[in-house]
């Protein structure tokens, strides 16, 4: 099954996406901060990786930045409270295609994971 990581310095997102996707079957690797993201990204070379946008210290923005200096077809979604369409046009010119509101459905969510694991199984094969 497909390994997920997950960005967002807020822990009860956190707990929920892990909670959530575990009984989806995903195996699910969880990180606080943008810093520990790049280094469990570099580590654990996840399918898709799910990344708040607001965070401390290096917010979402620096981390894609630097992931797609790694893998420029990274499949990303970005989980946001505060997407405003200047926000949503940088992301998209960094080759992000799936946005979910932090007032997500996991019904939402997993259209986004299903997307871009097709998406991913299409490249690759």
């Amino acid at each position: 099954m497909a390994k997920i990581l997950v960005i967002d310095d807020e822990e009860g997102i956190r707990h929920l996406l892990d909670t959530l996707l575990s009984r989806k079957g995903y195996t699910v690797v969880l990180a606080g901060s943008g810093r520990k993201g790049l280094e469990l990204f570099r580590r654990e070379r996840p399918d898709v990786v799910v990344l708040d946008l607001k965070m401390p210290e290096m917010d979402g923005v620096s981390v894609l930045k630097q992931i797609r200096q790694i893998n420029l077809i990274q499949p990303v979604i970005i989980l946001t409270g505060f997407l405003t369409p200047e926000a949503e046009q940088q992301m998209r010119a960094l080759g992000v295609t799936e946005f979910v509101e932090k007032e997500f459905s996991m019904h939402h969510l997993g259209h986004a994971l299903t997307r871009l694991l097709n998406d991913t199984t299409t490249t690759i094969s």
